[in-house]
């Protein structure tokens, strides 16, 4: 995996432990979890891409 699609797959799961820490601590947030899911969904397509 090339060194910009690793750095955003970091990110993502950053992401994700901080939205379900945010989630466990004040309870939660169907718009923080969907930007989640979307950059996710953007991660998919950066390392997608970058194999081809």
């Amino acid at each position: 995996m090339p060194g910009s699609a690793k750095a955003m797959a970091g990110c993502t799961v950053g992401g994700l432990i901080l939205a379900t820490a945010y989630t466990v601590a004040v309870g939660s947030s169907g718009w923080l979890w969907f930007a989640w899911v979307v950059l996710a969904l953007v991660t998919v397509g950066v390392v997608a891409g970058k194999r081809y």
